[in-house]
């Protein structure tokens, strides 16, 4: 039933001409994530002793390479287009803000993506763009950066992870009121602004690639502009009914306090609906041809 879904949200996405990133897996236990292959791997008489050992147990390894499989050529029950030959799908994300405490050196991390993304992904989609899912903290390869970052001992590196060659595009995420939650909103806002900022400017000159603010919990209206910068994405957005799943940065449908951002959203998606009738919303109908992006 979930995979049935994911196949109508995927339709409807497709019809209002709406492109997707859809995430892999999951770093946090909240939705099941790394603790939950790593439990599978026990079942399965593997001596895992730290939720980290997702990243480097070739069991669990293969279980979550299963899954990308699985999901890649999983046939869509209402457009019957193949996942991995859908364009409505912009990319996938390997995981949602990898952690690897245990190795704060970041070689487990950047070993995963490499194999991960060149040696498996890749292999089995070549149609879509591909990235990892950080927050953009920075590593040991970065000591002067790494001077930036809220919180030490990730275990993921800014610069060296996106280095790889197969990653198309780098995200950061921005939480300074959870960061830096001991601090007042203007240092918090000076800190966003400089985050982003460096993010901006690494990824334009060093990594040369787009970057996403693929989250954020405070406004970053008007404190960057161009650049490399892509795009950013709120977290998160519940329908009606959903209210439990939460955390304090939601926006819901139904919830009157924030129905001016309800509006902007349905406009938004209007429009996108409106433009998609006669071109990307009439491919949906049968065509399971592969499009060029």
């Amino acid at each position: 039933m979930v995979a049935v879904g994911l196949d109508f949200v995927v339709a409807e996405a497709r019809r209002c001409g709406i492109r997707l990133i859809l995430s892999l897996a999951n770093n946090y236990e909240s939705f099941g994530g790394k603790k939950q292959y790593v439990n599978w791997g026990r079942s399965r008489g593997q001596y895992l002793t730290s939720d980290d050992d997702f990243f480097t147990n070739s069991m669990v390894k293969g279980l979550y390479k299963n899954h990308i499989s699985s999901v890649l050529n999983r046939y869509n029950a209402f457009t019957g287009v193949i996942y991995k030959n859908d364009p409505t799908i912009m990319a996938w994300e390997l995981m949602n803000e990898p952690r690897c405490t245990s190795d704060p050196s970041g070689r487990t991390i950047q070993a995963w993506i490499m194999e991960m993304m060149a040696s498996y992904l890749k292999s089995v989609d070549r149609n879509h763009l591909v990235e990892a899912g950080l927050e953009g903290f920075f590593g040991p390869s970065s000591p002067q950066r790494s001077r930036l970052n809220p919180v030490s001992n990730i275990g993921t590196g800014f610069i060296a992870n996106n280095m790889v060659p197969v990653v198309d595009f780098a995200t950061v995420h921005s939480y300074p009121d959870q960061w830096l939650s001991n601090t007042n909103d203007q240092n918090q806002v000076s800190f966003m602004s400089k985050w982003l900022d460096t993010h901006i400017q690494d990824a334009e000159r060093v990594l040369r690639k787009p970057i996403l603010i693929a989250e954020f919990g405070k406004s970053w209206r008007d404190m960057f502009s161009g650049g490399a910068a892509g795009g950013g994405l709120f977290w998160q957005l519940l329908a009606p009914g959903m209210d439990n799943f939460g955390d304090g940065y939601e926006i819901i449908l139904s919830d009157k306090r924030q129905s001016s951002t309800a509006n902007l959203i349905a406009q938004q998606a209007l429009i996108n609906c409106t433009r998609s009738e006669s071109g990307f919303g009439e491919a949906s109908k049968g065509d399971t041809s592969t499009t060029d992006y």
